[in-house]
């Protein structure tokens, strides 16, 4: 160093080479620690339990935003009678939402609590727990959480009650940290990707069926809630007017039915009655018109705000392997050692040096 703190490319050099001349004298340590580091990841290698990826792809089409076009002239006559025609849904779960409602606590909870197709005497949860060994080591250390019934909506008492909804949080967390993966694999298009990975294959497919089905199923019926909502208010006024409208009818018959022989000075006990019930009968026929038009604009929204959902690609047996092959455990295994000798090697000199 010169005495303007600056280093000459010789001094640079000859530092550098002075660094390989000790790192080559401990080539020794190197050899020995690739050859721990190749035995660990051999070791590594052969006792990993092999995880099963069970995948579902889905493309997926919105439905129309609203009515538009010739349903919107009949928005003011629904109006009327307080009713929507509907499909004005449109904001809701677009883009990255529904990947969102993948995650969600409530549908992975759902599908936890859902019986295996495999074994109708088990929750999807009990598998879970037999998988990350939870469920054996509650059974070692004698634990009163095996005594959670999940298949029950409350338990026997309030404590143990307490202890299954904090199972069931924590379930949900490993499911979104460690089992679960949601994508969109090109964001220009509406296809949609649901991985579960875990050890055991019976419950990757069974649970990405499961979360699968629920989240679908709940979709559809809140992007359709408001139309079918606003199609069985029409339907019960339709059918209530309907009603009135056959019973003003039947009044008037049974007016005439019952004055066959009528007095002409005595009119008044027919002709009011009946023209009474005529006009309500009339008043409700063009009523009864206007809502059953109403009740089929609104059949026609809702087959148009109806989701397609279509599945491309579902989970069979088997299901894809994911396991560390050998060669690939030795060479990480032996690349991470090594490295880790030369940052301990350079750390010893540094301290070496300092102190002298």
């Amino acid at each position: 160093m010169n005495k303007t703190n600056e280093i000459s490319l010789k001094e640079l050099i000859l530092i550098i080479k002075d660094w390989i001349s000790f790192l080559l004298k401990k080539w020794f340590l190197f050899i020995i620690s690739i050859l721990v580091g190749a035995s660990i990841g051999f070791l590594y290698s052969k006792f990993k339990a092999p995880s099963f990826t069970a995948t579902t792809t889905f493309v997926l089409e919105s439905g129309e935003a609203g009515g538009g076009g010739g349903l919107a002239q009949y928005a003011g006559i629904a109006s009327m009678v307080g009713v929507d025609l509907g499909g004005s849904g449109g904001g809701i779960f677009q883009g990255d939402n529904l990947l969102e409602l993948y995650k969600s606590r409530k549908m992975i909870q759902a599908a936890l609590l859902a019986s295996s197709d495999s074994d109708k005497n088990h929750l999807l949860i009990d598998l879970l727990l037999m998988e990350n060994g939870k469920l054996n080591r509650w059974e070692k250390q004698n634990s009163d959480l095996v005594n959670i019934e999940f298949h029950l909506i409350k338990q026997k008492n309030s404590l143990l009650q307490r202890k299954k909804d904090s199972v069931l949080m924590e379930a949900v967390a490993d499911i979104n940290n460690k089992y679960l993966s949601v994508s969109k694999p090109d964001k220009k298009l509406s296809i949609i990707k649901v991985d579960v990975t875990s050890k055991n294959e019976v419950f990757s497919k069974e649970f990405n069926n499961a979360l699968v089905k629920k989240v679908n199923d709940f979709y559809v019926q809140t992007k359709t809630k408001k139309s079918l909502n606003n199609i069985a208010i029409l339907q019960h006024k339709t059918d209530s007017v309907r009603s009135v409208m056959n019973g003003n009818i039947s009044t008037a018959a049974v007016i005439l039915d019952a004055t066959p022989n009528l007095n002409p000075t005595r009119q008044a006990q027919r002709l009011v009655p009946t023209q009474r019930s005529q006009f309500s009968a009339e008043t409700n026929k063009a009523i009864l018109g206007q809502l059953v038009q109403n009740l089929e604009l609104s059949k026609m929204a809702l087959l148009k705000e109806a989701p397609l959902i279509e599945e491309i690609d579902s989970p069979i047996y088997p299901l894809k392997i994911e396991r560390v092959g050998a060669l690939k455990g030795i060479v990480f295994g032996a690349a991470l050692s090594s490295l880790f000798m030369f940052f301990l090697l350079v750390i010893y000199r540094i301290y070496k040096t300092a102190l002298n």
